[in-house]
């Protein structure tokens, strides 16, 4: 299979990872299926997707025509089964846990057509550890979009170790087609490149948080004026979802067996009292003020 044969793509979850990346297809013509768990859940996706191309439309960066046609290739269907029978091509997106993700894998695998790819979006779960899941390991490959998908050019494409050359040069291809500029790992590692990079830095930021060098906020201005980010790594975290940070690195831990690779006790505690981030309102900063301002721990 080309990418050209790939005429029906399946995004599985509708958060703000899942419904960005259907979207993201759509705008450059691929007919899109979006799945979750309910019509309410995908809705509420599409709702927000078209709130971000209103704002590109009102800016005069594209037309009410041409979004209003990107939309129209996107069906929503909440029933797994009808959703994955005509998919060429299934992304993955739902909650960054290694069993739910082997059990969706193994449906979709049951569900899906022989020659369809199934991909997954997750940010440090390897490839590997899901496709044993299937009957098709050869068609199975990481493809790490990163936040927000409708902004963010990269996108990872790990290659496992029964995926297949095949497999990899399609996913890259169709990473191209639909507007993003894909890296290939050719070697599983926890994390990929890019959270490998950023992971290193947030620890050495917790541990000069915990040691008590310097407040969150501080250390936050440091890497943004210092270094030029545009965003410190506690006000990162906050704005990617401190619980996806947290889960990621559970997983990791339960692969390296590492003490280091746990979470950190100033990410611990905020995510157990449900202080997730930017999502929910308030994490390490409080998202209800414009700018954002730190919180008190």
């Amino acid at each position: 299979m080309t990418v050209d044969d790939v005429k029906g793509m399946l995004v599985v979850g509708a958060g703000q990872m899942g419904s960005q990346i259907a979207m993201q297809s759509a705008l450059h013509g691929v007919q899109v299926t979006l799945n979750d768990l309910s019509m309410e859940i995908l809705e509420k996706a599409m709702k927000g997707n078209r709130g971000h191309l209103d704002r590109r439309v009102s800016k005069g960066q594209m037309t009410k025509e041409a979004m209003e046609a990107a939309l129209g290739r996107v069906r929503l269907e909440p029933d797994l089964a009808k959703a994955a029978r005509d998919a060429d091509f299934v992304i993955e997106a739902i909650v960054e846990r290694l069993e739910p993700k082997r059990e969706c894998f193994a449906k979709l695998d049951r569900l899906c057509r022989p020659h369809a790819i199934l991909a997954s979006n997750s940010s440090t779960l390897m490839i590997s550890q899901i496709a044993p899941a299937t009957k098709r390991p050869a068609q199975c490959a990481n493809m790490h979009w990163f936040y927000p998908p409708l902004v963010m050019r990269l996108v990872e494409v790990v290659k496992g170790r029964e995926t297949s050359e095949e497999t990899v040069q399609l996913v890259a291809a169709l990473t191209r087609k639909i507007g993003r500029e894909p890296v290939i790992l050719r070697k599983e590692l926890p994390g990929f490149l890019v959270n490998r990079i950023l992971r290193s830095l947030a620890r050495e930021a917790y541990y000069l948080l915990e040691e008590g060098v310097a407040s969150f906020a501080d250390i936050d201005r440091a890497v943004e004026l210092g270094l030029n980010h545009p965003m410190g790594p506690f006000k990162l975290a906050d704005f990617s979802g401190l619980d996806i940070g947290y889960n990621a690195r559970l997983e990791t831990y339960e692969v390296t067996k590492d003490p280091k690779d746990l979470p950190p006790k100033a990410l611990e505690a905020r995510v157990k009292r449900g202080d997730l981030g930017r999502k929910t309102g308030k994490g390490f900063y409080d998202w209800s003020r414009e700018p954002p301002i730190p919180t008190a721990d």
